[in-house]
């Protein structure tokens, strides 16, 4: 795994950071999740193998995109838009949200309608309070701008020393199953490609961010929705899921059996994306 090279832009609201991978297929835009920013890839091979393009920004507060461009979801959804017209993108095959980037992505295909032609969401926040008030605590000690720094660096020096330890510390609050399990089941290469991603994940002022309550847009969801989700996923509750499905109207859910949040090392990841690449084939227009 290596990071991928990024481009800033300057726009109306400010400044965002951005990836744009141009393959021969249609765009989707990747709004990746918490302590993730636009050189990041994680779950896009899916994209990758079906020669689909893929946009990735950084979201206000990660990489290089500050706070200030579009705080909001709604306002970060505008900014997608107006990024999507900046690079000539005429029309977006979906819009993805994963894990926090759910709710922009949300956003995005419920304000711009004519912009967006599908919406999927993979281990995603839904319209629900989010986190639980004692994950709010601790994260709210543990990622402010004085502290996130002191986190992320204890984190890779653990990494560095004993990687399975990390990885055990680490999947403690990403799976719902006892964290030795969880590890138990990820291949020797999947050990090494997280700790790779997680020694070079920070959160800046994003993670708080995305702690903010957001606006419940999906009533005003019209397009076809994929939501994929795992009752074993330990960051985001199924509940999420099913508040997604409960919300929008023309809606299918595929659970994933993910023991983790970590879809894309389960080992059910390639019927998932089997399904991926079959709703992309969809007309969204039925």
């Amino acid at each position: 795994m290596t990071e991928r090279p990024t481009t800033i832009v300057e726009l109306s609201a400010g400044q965002v950071e951005y990836r744009l991978e141009r393959r021969g297929g249609p765009v989707v835009v990747m709004l990746h999740g918490g302590h993730m920013r636009a050189g990041l890839t994680l779950d896009e091979r899916v994209y990758a193998e079906a020669d689909v393009s893929v946009l990735a920004p950084s979201r206000p507060g990660y990489g290089r995109t500050p706070l200030s461009t579009g705080t909001s979801v709604s306002g970060f959804a505008d900014v997608i838009a107006e990024l999507c017209r900046h690079l000539g993108i005429e029309r977006v095959a979906a819009s993805v949200g994963i894990s926090a980037g759910g709710p922009t992505a949300v956003a995005l295909a419920a304000r711009h309608p004519a912009l967006v032609e599908r919406l999927i969401t993979q281990a995603a926040v839904g319209p629900l309070p989010y986190p639980d008030p004692r994950t709010r605590l601790l994260a709210g000690l543990m990622f402010s701008p004085w502290t996130e720094g002191v986190t992320w660096g204890g984190m890779r020096a653990l990494l560095r020393r004993s990687p399975e330890r990390g990885l055990r510390q680490l999947l403690a609050g990403l799976s719902a199953l006892p964290p030795d399990r969880a590890l138990a089941e990820l291949s020797p290469q999947q050990r090494t490609q997280l700790v790779w991603l997680f020694s070079r994940m920070r959160s800046g002022s994003g993670f708080r961010n995305d702690m903010r309550p957001s606006e419940d847009l999906t009533s005003q969801v019209s397009q076809p929705t994929l939501v994929i989700a795992s009752r074993r996923d330990g960051a985001v509750p199924f509940a999420h899921a099913e508040a997604l499905v409960a919300g929008i109207s023309r809606v299918q859910l595929v659970e994933s059996q993910a023991n983790h949040h970590f879809y894309e090392f389960a080992a059910d990841w390639p019927a998932i994306t089997e399904a991926i690449r079959a709703f992309l084939a969809t007309d969204p227009a039925s």
